[in-house]
């Protein structure tokens, strides 16, 4: 019996040990896996609960019939490679909706140009951006477009068009541009300027502190005696680093730049409450006052989730300050919270990869970056049963807004800069076409005859609402838009060059909505629309198309 027991006794402990260690390397593994799916699970909840996109358009999720689904052009592991540490909000692509369901399209502008930035750093890079981090819309509004300035007291002007669609020709866009109201830096109110700069340890990185100090160096020499800077640095403590000096005495300014060092945690909590805190102090009735946060968007000390960081600028948001994001850095770089902030707090967001793209968004383009003309900018599209059947809206995903969040006033929506242009297309399925909507039957009331009267000229009618700067109570316009049977390649230069950055975001995406887009696609329409192309910017893209192509 002895003999049988200690036998038990050691087969027993064999067995419990066997079972420890299976358990143990299970729990490892899942430990690994929620850690890598953490901050993607936390972009998912934090998009849906800030995002104002819960209007009833959401429950018709559709697919064309036309559509053509074309294979993926890359493969999966090149870009979850490079995205490794990386932060970005999921992106859910807007679906079709049928007119009968849903007839009004409604959605805040958006003048941030990030995205295409750091889709270029990637492909330069020689890796394919991560899905989420293509952001259509943004990488549309990258590029100006050629639309006449407006007239008048407006601050902007609204130009649609109507063309096949280059990626699905039974279907056809409609290109809504909008064009901001130039103003020469001479003209533009004085400035109260603070600067919100991360020096934590993460930013000590020759694309990170460095470029940004050049970045500064470039939006300085724009300044006149009449502005005025503040600088704020934030690493595991924040403080005022230079107070509010004139830009006459551009020297000191420039050598408190200099001098900035990098090292420590990061507490963005602390150093946005100072930086609004000096901007408030500092006020100017009438003049444009704003932070300027500079970051790789890596916060780890105090605040430090997405929710609470975006309810401070909610509520700095109120006192008149406006916020201008510039996101530097890779490997670390956490878009998802930049793109928030810079959305919440009245203002605007732009990735800055290179010294180029530094002198474009505080240099050539500092008055867009910097001064604001209009603010809450919404758009509500309302489309023609009679001519339309069903629709989708090309990007935008997170500034989708409930239809009746148009009229009130007490919603937030985008700011448009001094010669800013902002574009947005629509993909229609014209009237006669089916749209498909798996899983929700066909109404039997709502079904709509075509009709030569009723406005059957109009495909849709536009209607957008604004504030002055300092206002609160918005303005009304509204446009109607006539069909029109022009082919993609007889239509604008702007809807042309704008319609082939819309393919490439679809197929970087891998759109289940890219039809039968190609790169070879993207080159001839874009190569037909390079127009004067003074910076270079379209020919570039071209480069960065090729570069796509070959990966």
């Amino acid at each position: 019996m002895r003999k049988t027991s200690v036998s038990n006794y050691k087969f027993s402990a064999a067995l419990v040990l066997l079972v420890s260690v299976i358990f143990s390397g299970c729990a490892s593994d899942s430990a690994t896996q929620n850690s890598a799916n953490r901050s993607v699970d936390v972009a998912r909840n934090e998009t849906y609960s800030t995002s104002p996109k819960m209007s009833s358009n959401t429950a018709t999720a559709t697919n064309s019939t036309t559509s053509n689904v074309a294979p993926s052009d890359f493969s999966d592991e090149s870009a979850d490679r490079k995205s490794d540490g990386e932060k970005y909000s999921e992106i859910n692509e807007n679906p079709f909706l049928e007119v009968v369901r849903a007839p009004l399209s409604t959605f805040s502008i958006d003048v941030d140009t990030a995205a295409y930035a750091n889709v270029r750093r990637f492909l330069n890079d020689g890796q394919r951006p991560p899905k989420d981090a293509v952001r259509i819309e943004e990488m549309i509004n990258y590029f100006e477009y050629d639309y006449p300035q407006p007239v008048g007291d407006v601050p902007f002007a609204v130009y649609p068009e109507v063309a096949s669609c280059a990626w699905n020709p039974k279907h056809k866009i409609v290109h809504i541009g909008l064009q901001g109201k130039k103003v020469s830096l001479d003209n533009v109110p004085p400035s109260n300027l603070v600067f919100l700069l991360d020096v934590s340890g993460s930013m000590n990185e020759p694309r990170k502190l460095p470029l940004l100090q050049d970045a500064l160096r470039i939006l300085v020499n724009q300044l006149t005696a009449k502005d005025r800077v503040s600088i704020v640095t934030y690493a595991g403590n924040s403080g005022l680093v230079l107070p509010s000096t004139s830009a006459a005495n551009k020297g000191e300014i420039l050598n408190a730049i200099n001098n900035l060092q990098s090292g420590g945690s990061t507490n963005g909590g602390a150093g946005i409450q100072i930086a609004y805190r000096v901007a408030q102090e500092n006020f100017i009735r009438d003049g444009n006052n704003r932070v300027i946060l500079a970051t790789d968007g890596d916060f780890n000390v105090g605040l430090s989730s997405d929710s609470e960081l975006v309810s401070l600028i909610e509520n700095k948001r109120q006192s008149g300050v406006f916020l201008s994001v510039l996101g530097f850095g890779t490997g670390n770089t956490n878009d998802s919270m930049m793109e928030k902030l810079a959305n919440k707090g009245n203002g605007n967001y732009a990735y800055i990869d290179s010294n180029e793209e530094a002198r474009k968004a505080l240099g050539s383009q500092v008055a867009g970056t910097l001064y604001t003309i209009a603010k809450d900018v919404k758009i509500q599209v309302e489309f023609n049963p009679a001519k339309v059947s069903g629709y989708r809206l090309i990007g935008y995903e997170n500034r989708l807004l409930a239809d009746r969040d148009f009229n009130d006033d007490t919603k937030d929506a985008g700011e448009i800069g001094a010669g800013h242009t902002v574009t947005a297309i629509y993909e229609i399925i014209p009237a006669g076409q089916k749209v498909e909507n798996p899983g929700v039957d066909e109404l039997k009331y709502s079904k709509v005859e075509r009709s030569d009267t009723n406005f059957s000229s109009e495909l849709m009618t536009i209607k957008l609402r604004y504030k002055e700067p300092q206002g609160d109570q918005s303005k009304l316009m509204s446009i109607g838009v006539l069909d029109r049977n022009y082919s993609i390649e007889d239509a604008s230069e702007n809807v042309r060059f704008a319609s082939a950055v819309a393919q490439f975001g679809l197929l970087l995406r891998d759109s289940r909505y890219k039809g039968n887009a190609s790169f070879g696609g993207v080159q001839n329409l874009a190569q037909n629309a390079l127009g004067g192309d003074l910076r270079n910017y379209r020919n570039e893209f071209l480069g960065l198309v090729s570069k796509a192509k070959r990966l």
